[in-house]
């Protein structure tokens, strides 16, 4: 479900006409609808009831302050995975109890930033991180609360590039051995054991991936209480995923999800993380872009937009599908054509779709990307020096910019010539 609706013959973002937002900001453009973010983040909060738990928004997919301050002012806890990361979370009025330190690379100076702003656990995913955290936790004269990821060795059956619960993958430490890690934890000085951490990759579309891991952690969890740890908190990760077509892609709703946790981890007493990103973000969001060219190649057309690859990046690096759809209602039965809906960048992977059946649409029309909330604005660069693209925010009948575009001159000037030259 989203807040994207065609409204007297145009697209709106809730109560706001995207042609408006166009008109006053230029494209391309992200735009994110705080009703369906809301709406999103509620839905995780009632599949959960009356488990003690959290929502950890996982920063990583979306990670604007003003999106984060959105969600945070809705009780949500944050899931950060860089200093970077925390440092907008407490920008946005998070505090640290309800933040949560992911990630394979912490670095001292991280562990450092966060134990001094406050931290809710450190979710630690190797032993030398584990002493490393220790270190830094001693010299402070502070305990660290952790929870140590497993890697439970399960396929989540979705793309290789995000795939992280399998044997070979880099995340945490093999489930096998976990006695031998959490004995050591129990004796390092600084830390504090609080629970168990589990992820096993993102945009999941079945839920016997979910029950594998967490049956898994179930038994981990009965099995280190025998041997004296206090296990509190289980962290399950986030990697539900989310309906980019609108044809019969249904990936498993939050209430079914929450039911699995129930079932599966639910007696043991714990309070409950979990670390949605994509499913609360990904169909919040809309990249919106105008036809720059219609071009009538051999054998195929070309639709070539002011958006780029270094703008969204995932149809190029993931091959995923985006549903492409005009600013201006089609009218019933219009005719369609087929397009390769490229961008302008100087590269052949600089191509969003090809041969997609579309709405004919004209030089200078408008056009949106639908589910592009998630991995969108966060994974852009500045490729070919185009300038990083707004970020607007719409809450009923009003919008805000909430990242605006850079100049040239504010581009250029980061950059600077030695003496020598």
């Amino acid at each position: 479900m989203d807040h994207f609706l065609y409204k007297n013959g145009t697209l709106h973002a809730e109560g706001v006409a995207i042609a408006d937002i166009a008109a006053a900001v230029g494209t391309p453009f992200y735009v994110y609808s705080t009703a369906t973010l809301t709406r999103h983040y509620s839905l995780f909060t009632e599949a959960l009831a009356p488990l003690p738990h959290m929502v950890c928004f996982a920063i990583k997919s979306l990670s604007n302050v003003a999106v984060l301050k959105t969600l945070g002012n809705l009780g949500a806890g944050m899931d950060v995975v860089s200093g970077g990361e925390y440092l907008r979370a407490k920008a946005a009025g998070v505090p640290g109890d309800r933040i949560v330190f992911s990630g394979v690379g912490k670095t001292r100076d991280e562990m450092r930033l966060a134990m001094t702003g406050g931290i809710r656990q450190f979710n630690v995913e190797s032993e030398p991180e584990m002493r490393a955290l220790s270190e830094v936790a001693v010299s402070l004269g502070v305990t660290a609360p952790i929870a140590v990821r497993v890697n439970p060795d399960v396929d989540a059956k979705t793309h290789e590039k995000i795939a992280t619960g399998k044997k070979e993958n880099k995340f945490g430490i093999p489930i096998a051995r976990a006695s031998e890690v959490y004995a050591e934890a129990a004796r390092l000085p600084g830390l504090k054991i609080v629970g168990i951490d589990v992820h096993i990759g993102s945009q999941l579309t079945e839920l016997e991936p979910f029950e594998q891991a967490y049956l898994k952690v179930a038994d981990l969890t009965r099995r280190l209480r025998s041997e004296g740890h206090t296990i509190t908190r289980l962290d399950l990760g986030g990697g539900l995923g989310i309906p980019y077509t609108r044809s019969n892609e249904a990936p498993p709703l939050p209430t079914d999800y929450g039911a699995l946790i129930k079932r599966t981890v639910g007696d043991l007493g714990c309070e409950i993380e979990i670390e949605p990103g994509r499913l609360i973000s990904g169909n919040a969001g809309l990249l919106v872009a105008s036809v720059v060219y219609v071009k009538n190649g051999e054998g195929r057309d070309f639709l070539i937009l002011d958006a780029a690859m270094n703008d969204l990046v995932r149809p190029s690096m993931y091959g995923a599908h985006h549903d492409i759809v005009p600013v201006a209602e089609p009218p019933v039965a219009a005719p369609t054509q087929e397009f390769d809906v490229v961008g302008p960048v100087c590269e052949t992977g600089d191509t969003f779709a090809k041969g997609r059946d579309l709405p004919l649409v004209a030089e200078g029309d408008l056009v949106a990307f639908r589910s592009a909330g998630a991995y969108g604005a966060v994974m852009a660069s500045e490729y070919n020096t185009r300038p990083l693209i707004p970020e607007v925010l719409v809450n009923g009948d009003q919008f805000a910019v909430i990242r605006a575009r850079p100049s040239f001159d504010e581009i250029l000037n980061r950059d600077s010539i030695p003496a020598w030259l």
